[in-house]
């Protein structure tokens, strides 16, 4: 049943469908039932999509200011792309890896519902600014990684929800705080939802990578780097400020459950008799520590203050 959600092209319609597969296996109907064990052969053309939104490389999406009806038009709707997006890679997960805990589909079914609500609000509200998805063009990134994962459980974990999806935590309060300026609080009230129920989603991540890497005997700091060696994600970005005081808790808990960096910090010194560079001491506490903890930041570059570090860094 899940495949058959992946299936379908029309968002709406598969949000819904996900929607009230969720509440029947919330409700535990009698009539579902969750065969851990069954092997789905994957079908040509994965995952149902409409014909637009036009697909490009990330490069070719124009900036969106949402200082403008039409750029705030375009924002919304490449969140609304990602929040679609993501109802897809949950639930190609629930289909496409077989054998796992019953609890890890059940997981992942909630993920795919709490995406398929994210997705209704944006495109409700877009409705508003008189747009519709479809209407800007957008990248694929997210399914690609979903794709090429397809056949590796643990880098599906890794790279998907808790890397690519990571990166929306740092990212959304500055958003919410550029559309609350704009005067769109309805949409700084929909992202506060989302950024609330993706914290979890990430938190699922984190749990089902760790589990993958006990169960395979991995360490999950450094197959982690591996990872990113073997699939090369797009790499997290340090934010430009520190996350607004009420979301620095939730950072913290989540990037204390993160591999972190694997890159040594350079080595700063300075001459005899002459007063630190600024940043140096920063950098030098940062380059003593060992190399599972370093900071990623470029040789020759000092590093920044702690609260402006990415979140793997911190």
């Amino acid at each position: 049943m899940a495949l058959g959600a992946l299936c379908v092209t029309d968002p709406v319609r598969k949000a819904y469908a996900v929607q009230s597969l969720w509440a029947q296996l919330e409700a535990r109907d009698s009539g579902l039932r969750i065969d851990t064990a069954q092997l789905i052969a994957a079908p040509e053309g994965l995952p149902g999509r409409p014909p637009l939104p036009r697909l490009v490389p990330a490069v070719e999406v124009p900036p969106r200011s949402p200082f403008t009806p039409e750029g705030r038009a375009a924002l919304l709707h490449a969140i609304a792309h990602i929040e679609f997006n993501a109802i897809n890679l949950a639930l190609d997960a629930v289909f496409r890896f077989p054998g796992l805990p019953e609890k890890f589909y059940i997981d992942w079914m909630r993920v795919a519902a709490e995406e398929a609500k994210h997705y209704l609000l944006l495109a409700a509200h877009l409705a508003t600014l008189g747009h519709v998805y479809g209407d800007f063009d957008a990248h694929d990134g997210l399914w690609t990684m979903t794709w090429k994962t397809r056949g590796d459980f643990v880098a599906r974990m890794a790279l998907v929800p808790r890397t690519l999806e990571a990166r929306g935590l740092d990212a959304t309060p500055l958003i919410q705080a550029k559309l609350r300026r704009a005067g769109d609080l309805a949409a700084v009230e929909i992202l506060d939802v989302i950024l609330r129920e993706e914290v979890g989603h990430v938190a699922i991540g984190n749990h089902w990578y760790r589990w993958a890497c006990e169960r395979e005997g991995l360490d999950p700091v450094s197959h982690y780097r591996e990872l990113v060696r073997q699939y090369a994600p797009p790499r997290l970005r340090p934010p430009g400020r520190a996350p607004p005081p009420r979301w620095r808790g939730r950072a913290a808990a989540r990037r204390a459950q993160e591999p972190a960096c694997s890159v040594p910090a350079p080595a700063v010194t300075a001459s005899a008799g002459a007063a630190p560079a600024p940043g140096a001491r920063s950098a030098a506490r940062t380059a003593s520590r060992s190399p599972s903890t370093a900071c990623r930041w470029p040789a020759g570059r000092a590093a920044p203050p702690q609260d402006r570090r990415c979140c793997r860094c911190r």
